[in-house]
């Protein structure tokens, strides 16, 4: 008895509150809370308002600096790499904008780019090792140098790739060697199913230096767990970043944002590689795509550095003065004539 009063008790309290609610929301706090709620949604509209025109400031001053660094990238870049022959390797698929953009800024430089060259699924693909180790096996018969016992096949295919971009015939400093053609003929073989390599076009004059582009990482979705990039692949491309700053005149890795995933991170993240091999990041950008030919240059001169806004970068490369090249014909030893003479 007690407990059915007490539930019709406290019904009853329910309705009067919701009672009064509604008479004090439709009789004298009508107009307060109208005007409370009014006004709320005029400053909450403000604040949008005044967010938007920010935004719209800050973008339109971000576009006026990329302009800016648009057109006086020519200027920048002028002669900083004149006379350079220079490989362009894709680490994997890269956006052909960014690609396109980054050639046309070694062009400013004073370079000319020799080849275009990307690497396929199979590189690195853990069910294709078989097949990289016997490849192996008939690329090493035309390096020169040999990589070291302890290379492996990431090591030993990356030098076979870079050895078949940069080795020039020593009578003739201007052609491939005939070594040079047979790698990279055995690296992009079209009768093979799986080719480790792709070439845009005939490669018939040798590199003096390269750049390599990375492969941008997928961000993950909001909330969503970021995918590993496999330790194999990750180690597959520094091996080929390795391999060309050891095998030409200089390297520099052109990369897409910071974070983790990235190729910058990865040799950042690692004391040894970081103090030898130069790196390039926000290149999807103009600024990365103008700090790539400066930083080249500043590597093939010797400085090492790692450029871009983000963790231990440094914005702009310091400018430096290449000498003019060489291409003198290398007379083979034991001839007993000398270049520049005649037999």
């Amino acid at each position: 008895m007690i407990d059915f009063r007490y539930h019709i008790v406290s019904l009853i309290s329910v309705f009067l509150a919701l009672a009064v609610g509604i008479a004090l929301g439709a009789g004298p706090l009508k107009e307060t809370i109208g005007d409370t709620l009014t006004g709320q949604v005029e400053q909450l509209r403000g604040e949008k308002d005044a967010l938007r025109a920010e935004l719209d400031t800050t973008s339109g001053a971000l576009q006026d600096a990329e302009t800016y660094i648009d057109a006086a990238g020519p200027q920048l870049l002028d002669g900083s790499l004149a006379d350079r022959r220079v490989a362009v390797i894709a680490l994997g698929e890269v956006d052909e904008s960014t690609r396109t953009a980054i050639d046309e800024r070694l062009e400013e430089s004073g370079a000319s780019v020799t080849a275009h060259v990307t690497l396929t699924e199979t590189w690195a693909d853990p069910d294709a090792r078989t097949f990289r180790q016997a490849l192996v096996g008939q690329l090493l018969t035309y390096l020169d140098p040999v990589p070291a016992d302890d290379a492996g096949v990431e090591g030993e295919l990356a030098s076979a790739l870079v050895q078949a971009l940069v080795t020039a015939d020593p009578s003739n400093p201007d052609v491939l060697s005939d070594d040079a053609s047979v790698l990279l003929e055995l690296l992009s073989s079209s009768e093979s199913d799986s080719p480790l390599v792709t070439v845009a076009d005939q490669v018939t004059v040798p590199a003096d230096a390269i750049v390599v582009l990375g492969v941008p990482f997928e961000q993950p979705a909001e909330g969503a767990t970021p995918t590993a990039v496999p330790d194999e692949s990750v180690a597959a491309q520094l091996a080929v970043l390795s391999a060309a700053q050891e095998l030409s005149s200089g390297a520099a890795l052109a990369d897409g944002p910071r974070g983790e995933g990235s190729l910058t991170d990865a040799v950042l993240a690692d004391q040894d590689l970081a103090a030898t091999l130069t790196t390039v990041s926000g290149t999807e950008v103009v600024t990365g795509q103008v700090n790539v030919p400066l930083a080249l240059a500043g590597r093939i001169a010797g400085t090492n550095g790692h450029y871009g806004f983000g963790e231990e970068e440094t914005p702009l490369p310091a400018a430096v003065e290449l000498p003019p090249v060489d291409r003198s014909p290398r007379v083979p030893e034991g001839t007993g004539a000398t270049a520049g003479t005649e037999g």
